[in-house]
């Protein structure tokens, strides 16, 4: 087993959702319990739980959040509203997603109270149209593409599984969904994922203490990474080759007792595996409906710079 180092002691409750730009060389990353979106230094606090932030092509960002999705502009520091698919279920918030080949979102939402198929996964448009992909989910969670664009996967956390599904890209369509790999017991449960160029998965373990590479055409384990703390979260490819694995990992719900023996959990860590992954495609939000209001109030807070990101 191959061992991550600390690449930021950012001391995060529950750091998610990991991004490399490549149009901009910067890793974005998101504190969900905190409501906190990470940009190079600068921290901004948002006020509401944010399960993803996805690179637009204007600049902005797109939030999946506790109110659905959302537009931020880290310049003028207002969000503006796209849509909320699940404005009536009090219990769920939306969580992990990303953008396909077209620059459409993808992402799904997760039931706070875990009750069993009230989460979906939704497409959205940069119009602000959405559309339900997959219902009778309770915590969507980590998602990719294969190399040539045909396949998506993804993780409904509590089945311990990953799924593929065929994906049309021009139709948007999912169909012959398969169980591609399982999680066997005692490894933590799978959580972010992303995809390499040799088409291999790389699964964040949550209380599993590692990432792992797996086979999605056999289903087989190739190799495990090894963390020091307890709570992996996600991971992505990035740096200039996009050839270094960033991951990210949680001190939320750790005792007092379990973090004097995971003093950096809620790090940030990286790993060079030896093979690159793929780029991340924007968010086309040049359809992004002028005639929209933004939300109308500045962030609560100033971004701030700090060498302590978490």
């Amino acid at each position: 087993m191959r061992h991550a180092t600390l690449y930021l002691d950012a001391k995060a409750e529950l750091a998610e959702g990991p991004v490399w730009d490549d149009r901009t060389n910067r890793l974005s990353w998101i504190d969900i319990e905190r409501g906190e979106l990470h940009l190079d230094k600068q921290v901004f606090r948002l006020g509401v739980k944010i399960g993803a932030a996805v690179p637009c092509q204007s600049g902005q960002f797109l939030l999946a959040t506790a109110n659905g999705f959302e537009l931020f502009d880290p310049v003028s520091e207002r969000r503006t509203p796209l849509a909320d698919p699940e404005r009536e279920i009090a219990d769920n918030r939306m969580n992990d997603g990303k953008s396909d080949a077209r620059g459409r979102f993808w992402g799904g939402s997760l039931s706070t109270t875990r009750q069993p198929g009230t989460a979906a996964f939704y497409v959205l448009d940069g119009d602000g149209s959405v559309r339900k992909a997959i219902d009778g989910l309770t915590n969507s969670n980590g998602l990719g593409w294969s190399p040539d664009g045909r396949t998506l996967y993804h993780i409904d956390t509590p089945t311990l599984e990953v799924r593929a599904f065929d994906f049309d890209l021009d139709s948007t369509t999912l169909s012959g969904r398969r169980t591609v790999v399982r999680f066997p017991d005692g490894v933590g449960r799978p959580d972010g994922m992303c995809v390499d160029a040799e088409g291999f998965l790389w699964i964040a373990h949550w209380n599993g203490g590692c990432v792992s590479r797996w086979n999605p055409v056999d289903g087989r384990q190739l190799e495990s990474v090894s963390l020091p703390v307890r709570r992996v979260s996600s991971c992505c490819f990035g740096d200039a080759d996009l050839g270094t694995l960033y991951i990210t990992t949680a001190r939320h719900g750790l005792s007092e007792e379990e973090l004097e023996r995971q003093p950096i959990a809620g790090g940030i860590f990286s790993f060079r595996p030896g093979v690159p992954g793929l780029p991340m495609t924007p968010f086309d939000d040049r359809r992004d409906g002028n005639d929209r209001d933004s939300i109308g109030i500045p962030l609560a807070f100033e971004p701030q710079s700090t060498s302590e990101v978490g």
